[in-house]
């Protein structure tokens, strides 16, 4: 997937909570931002499919055998 950069105004208090949260969760700002886009947007149906996206840690127990992997 392709990504465009994009410049953001936002509230120093938005931006400062979504930081903490991020800092909460170990990850990037711009990683917590896209996330919560993403859940505001298949909540609200407006996109009907998001892929998974594989950490490096589950594509290594797949190649491993340690994951079953879903039937399609």
């Amino acid at each position: 997937m392709t990504k465009k950069s994009f410049p953001l105004r936002i509230n120093e208090q938005v931006i400062a909570a979504m930081q903490r949260w991020a800092d909460d969760d170990l990850r990037s700002l711009n990683a917590q931002i896209e996330f919560v886009l993403r859940d505001a947007l298949v909540k609200s149906g407006r996109v009907k499919l998001i892929q998974k996206v594989v950490t490096d840690v589950e594509m290594q127990a797949l190649d491993d055998g340690d994951i079953n992997q879903e039937e399609s």
